[in-house]
């Protein structure tokens, strides 16, 4: 059964020519750099072919004297015309040449490292950049491991393309074109059996380079499964050690890495074949020029051949078959980082390529001084509509796409949408609670409040201004978001509490945490703000990174303030004390608060009460016990009085949850 491709790898599939827009797009502001380096190889490989010209030269006409001293582009006045001056000038040329070639190397190392490290580090940043303006739907349907590989491994394999690759490549083709200059020069009969191999490599590298293409694609698609599966595992180690399936995961593990070295391995056969294959054949080439020369030499011209061979002349031939050697040799390696490369660029592509729906539009202003007024006017929304669709992936256009809505899912689907019709108000100042069951659209609500998603249909506003006419900076600077999966970054609680006001002082910090009844746990730290976290938090509890993240909101003063299920994952003395610092936080702000313990919102000002994406309930808390409808039912779960409950919201309830 055929696997449904990812958007991703939708995207990544219709990429072309990704390393030629690698350098029209990255490598553009460094081109100077790059062709003064590819000069300085030339001259490099150029200066490595003198030595063994100039000793078949000082063979001939300075030991043997069978010759005059002649070489080219030097001349004749510069000759000496004694053996002595020409074995000094011939020494003089070696030397300069290996000087020349060691300079050469140094600075087109200089040129090239630079110019490749620029372009790994421009495409880091410029895909690094995308990936924060993709939307959240995105990241629901993209697995974090393979966005680590495109960012990490796809990413550095461009550096050794343009560091080794490039300079292999133009190293090949300087060497044979200054080889086959020189060795025609000598003796073009003689020339023709040393490079009677090429054509045979050529063929063979063109096979090679057909088999391996769609090896390479294989190999970076399991790197990142790899990477996803080892992500996963590293983060749920307590889950996997609580519940001992250590063997389980380590069979999963296995069959990722298995995955990768079988991929991995059709690469390693094809290039077991090549490699000895082209030594071979060049090898074949370097006996053959022995063997006609050496008659050549002992009993005159074999064969069809004609004319005269000299000692000089054959020892630069042997010389010259054996700077090929290492070439061809090459070849096969540059196909490799060829390949790699071009596999890293469609997926680096595939992601540039991604289209961004959540964006500021041309003409959006900055959302002035919030009074807190919130109005949700019909709003319907679907999922399946803000996930970027596979099937309507566009073919590479060769420019790197940021701000485009097309490549998303038609709203003309005809899906069950998440939410329906949802309208109401929230004055300044007034704290609305949104309550039901799982899966109702609550959470979803105040997403869209974020613009982490756009409405389908109707509109949100905040003191008039539809958050698409605003910018998106100004509308989430002016809210507060506290999450029940509270997040912090590696660092100290310092850090992590002026993080998005990194100009905070060291009062408004104190002072914030105090408000978030944080400051006193604190204190007591051995190192007290100072103190390290540890990745994602772990070296604090659960209630104390709630209580940081809170006063993180605090720092940041906003207008709106957002709580989801902010004490539910705690204790009830931690929630009591969260609780605390989430009433002084929210007088005189307009607050929603989502919480599946009633008793923490009992005092809103509006409860709204959800039920399959729509508003079913709403009222103060007594307003709704009276009516006893579905908040009563959800208020007597909480209150244990699970007797008095109808059989109809229990049968709801099932029907619910087993849709979950």
């Amino acid at each position: 059964m055929a696997v449904e491709k990812s958007t991703f790898e939708a995207y990544r599939d219709r990429v072309s020519k990704p390393l030629v827009r690698i350098f029209t797009t990255f490598g553009r502001d460094h081109w100077a750099v790059f062709g003064v380096g590819l000069v300085l190889n030339l001259i490099q490989r150029g200066a490595s072919l003198v030595p063994p010209f100039i000793l078949g030269v000082a063979i001939d006409a300075v030991f043997n004297q069978t010759q005059a001293y002649e070489l080219p582009l030097l001349p004749a006045a510069w000759i000496p015309g004694d053996r002595a001056g020409q074995l000094w000038l011939s020494f003089g040329l070696i030397i300069g040449s290996y000087l020349l070639l060691a300079v050469s190397s140094l600075a087109r190392g200089l040129c090239m490292d630079y110019f490749s490290h620029r372009v790994m580090h421009d495409v880091r940043t410029t895909t690094y950049r995308k990936l924060q303006r993709l939307d959240m739907g995105f990241f629901e349907s993209e697995d974090t491991g393979e966005l680590m590989s495109v960012l990490n491994n796809d990413v550095s394999n461009f550096e050794r393309f343009f560091d080794d690759a490039f300079v292999r490549a133009t190293r090949i083709a300087a060497v044979l074109l200054g080889v086959t200059a020189i060795l025609v020069y000598l003796n073009w009969q003689l020339a023709l059996v040393t490079l009677s191999a090429l054509p045979l490599l050529a063929v063979g590298t063109l096979l090679y380079h057909r088999l391996v293409e769609p090896a390479y694609d294989a190999i970076r698609s399991a790197v990142g499964s790899m990477n996803t599966r080892l992500e996963n595992n590293l983060g749920g180690m307590q889950l996997i050690k609580s519940t001992a399936t250590e063997e389980y995961e380590n069979e999963r593990v296995r069959d990722v890495s298995w995955d990768y070295f079988e991929s991995n391995w059709w690469r390693i056969k094809l290039e077991l074949f090549y490699h000895p294959g082209s030594r071979f054949l060049t090898n074949v080439a370097f006996g053959m020029t022995f063997l006609v020369g050496g008659v050549w030499l002992v009993s005159g011209p074999p064969g069809p051949f004609t004319g005269e061979l000299s000692v000089g002349t054959l020892v630069t031939f042997l010389f010259m078959s054996q700077r090929i050697r290492n070439p061809m040799r090459d070849i096969a390696s540059v196909v490799d980082l060829y390949e790699n490369a071009r596999a890293s660029g469609k997926r680096v592509f595939g992601l540039l390529d991604m289209p961004v729906r959540i964006t500021d539009a041309p003409d959006v202003e900055k959302l002035p001084a919030v009074d807190g007024h919130v109005e949700y006017d019909s709003v319907t929304f679907d999922y399946e509509n803000a996930v970027p669709s596979p099937a309507d992936a566009e073919p590479d256009g060769g420019t790197v796409a940021t701000d485009t809505q097309d490549g998303w899912n038609s709203s003309d689907d005809e899906t069950d949408p998440v939410l329906k019709d949802v309208s109401f108000e929230a004055e300044p100042g007034e704290t609305v609670a949104l309550v039901g069951a799982t899966g109702a659209g609550k959470s979803t609500v105040l997403k869209l409040l974020l613009r982490l998603y756009d409405v389908d249909e109707g509109a949100i506003r905040i003191d008039g201004y539809d958050l698409r006419d605003v910018t998106l900076a100004s509308l989430r600077e002016s809210i507060g978001y506290v999450s029940q999966e509270t997040y912090l970054f590696g660092g100290t609680i310092r850090e992590n509490i002026a993080y998005g006001r990194f100009d905070a002082t060291d009062e408004e910090i104190r002072e914030a945490a105090k408000i978030a009844e944080a400051h006193e746990f604190i204190e007591r730290l051995p190192e007290g703000y100072d103190t390290q976290v540890g990745e994602r938090g772990v070296r604090v509890s659960g209630g104390q990174r709630q209580r940081i993240s809170i006063a993180r909101t605090v720092v940041g003063d906003p207008d709106i303030l957002i709580f989801d299920e902010a004490t539910s994952a705690v204790d009830t003395e931690t929630e009591m004390l969260i609780q605390r610092s989430l009433d002084r936080l929210s007088a005189d702000r307009t607050t929603f608060i989502i919480a599946h313990r009633l008793s923490t919102i009992r005092d809103a000002d509006k409860i709204l009460v959800l039920d399959d994406g729509e508003i079913v309930e709403r009222g103060t808390h007594e307003e709704l016990l009276e009516r006893d409808s579905l908040y009563a039912n959800l208020w007597r779960v909480q209150a244990g009085q699970i007797d008095e409950l109808p059989e109809e919201f229990i049968d709801d309830a099932i029907d619910r949850t087993s849709g979950q």
